[in-house]
């Protein structure tokens, strides 16, 4: 039996099979292809209309090479969404959360409820790009008077597939919208927003079934499958892959590097986000205990701004050759969506001549130096001592942020699963098709991936 997860990422998408075979889950990328922000008329918005073709392009792939999953699932970053009108037409543009509409935004929440407030209900850190802070700009804007429907990025690409309009779980509590305590929209607050209640459909709860693929859909790739709802937000699925323990944290490292443990309840300790930590829905209800850090998308932006010239383990050469030494501040708002990241870096750093190595040098220890702080504060309020660091995701390839993880924590770090949201995406439907628990499937986790310690 295959399974198929679209795994979509703010640079790029992939489709990657899996199959277990003797117990072991093998993995097979079949199809790749871009995303990215586009800037329109000044804005900052998705292309939703080409992220549908390359989902439909990748899932017909399967058909052309023989091999045609029974379940499909789709996982995406978090916080941005789709509203549709009254006749299910998209209401553009969809937004990019690094789009500048939410300026300001924050603060006119704030009139209406506390951050205080709303952490001690929804224990999710206030940025502002938080769905709730996107709405209200659209609220302000006039943009909700004609919405009927309400769905996060992957809702709307499995409503693409099905026909069936649907809200997941892990994806939606990254917006600030869902109560820590009940694990449901937190519709006495969507109300004080003056959102309307009809957007927010009951929440599905991560693998479980959404439905089968539309007619015109079969059409197209020429079969059917179930689609099953993944831990949609990509962090959910990378973490629900990860063999960890109390003594462990996990490092999900791609764009961003999200830093966390997982804890069976919120900590909703306004102290907490002040630490600029979060609680992310899970699997099964988990919580995921986290900071988010800029990561990956300063070095895909550095080599952006040297026209790709050179490789991204050229760059971590030039970095090892550095004795460079100043830090910067990765999550800095000025490294958020600059022209240029080099200019913006170097101005940071005081030195508009600074060598490309010594920036790229600055970058790697400013974030094995920022994971550093992050697992003290996981220390400090979890009640726990950590010993592990499991990094995983793309990210997890960079063999000297490693190393200088290693090195600046004193823990035990290990790497090996690259995939990991693709792996905890596919996870999502064994555990739907098995009517298996998380720490059964995570069983086959270990029995799957060689994973090594740096």
């Amino acid at each position: 039996m295959y399974y198929l997860a679209i795994d979509i990422g703010a640079s790029s998408g992939r489709h990657i099979l899996g199959s277990v075979e003797n117990g072991k889950l093998k993995l097979e990328e079949i199809y790749r292809f871009e995303n990215g922000i586009k800037n329109v008329g000044g804005s900052l918005t998705w292309d939703i209309d080409a992220l549908k073709e390359s989902v439909i392009a990748g899932i017909k792939k399967c058909s052309e090479i023989g091999k045609i999953p029974q379940k499909v699932a789709i996982d995406t970053w978090g916080v941005d969404y789709v509203l549709l009108d009254k006749d299910k037409r998209v209401i553009e543009p969809v937004y990019a959360y690094r789009d500048s509409r939410t300026d300001g935004i924050p603060e006119k929440v704030d009139a209406v409820i506390s951050r205080k407030d709303l952490f001690a209900r929804i224990g999710i850190q206030s940025i502002n790009f938080n769905t709730i802070y996107q709405l209200y700009s659209d609220k302000l804007s006039g943009r909700l008077q004609n919405a009927k429907y309400f769905m996060m990025i992957p809702d709307f690409l499995s409503y693409c597939l099905t026909g069936i309009i649907s809200n997941e779980y892990t994806n939606a509590t990254t917006g600030s919208l869902v109560n820590a305590n009940t694990n449901d929209w937190d519709y006495e607050l969507i109300e004080l927003l003056g959102y309307k209640k009809e957007l927010f459909l009951p929440l599905s709860k991560p693998a479980t079934l959404l439905g089968s693929f539309s007619p015109e859909i079969e059409s197209r790739v020429g079969f059917n499958s179930k689609v099953i709802h993944a831990p949609s937000h990509d962090t959910a699925s990378a973490v629900a892959a990860c063999p960890i323990d109390d003594k462990s944290v996990y490092i999900s490292s791609g764009t961003w590097s999200l830093i966390g443990a997982e804890n069976k309840t919120a900590n909703l300790d306004f102290e907490v986000s002040k630490a600029g930590f979060t609680n992310e829905g899970g699997v099964e209800y988990r919580y995921r205990f986290l900071e988010n850090i800029m990561g990956m998308w300063l070095f895909q932006n550095i080599r952006k701004n040297l026209n790709k010239k050179y490789t991204y383990d050229e760059m971590m050469n030039m970095a090892r050759e550095s004795d460079y030494g100043k830090l910067i501040d990765p999550n800095d708002k000025s490294f958020t969506a600059p022209e240029s990241m080099v200019d913006a870096i170097r101005e940071y750093l005081g030195d508009k001549n600074l060598p490309i190595g010594d920036v790229l040098k600055s970058v790697y220890l400013s974030l094995a130096n920022s994971y550093n702080t992050a697992i003290k504060t996981i220390e400090k309020f979890s009640k726990k001592t950590i010993e592990n660091i499991f990094i995983v995701g793309g990210g997890s390839k960079d063999k000297y942020l490693n190393e200088l993880t290693s090195k600046i924590t004193g823990k035990k770090v290990m790497t090996g699963l690259s995939e990991a949201t693709a792996t905890g995406n596919i996870l999502s439907q064994i555990m739907y098709s098995e009517n298996i628990d998380l720490n059964t499937a995570r069983q086959i986790i270990k029995k799957s991936f060689d994973i090594k310690e740096i």
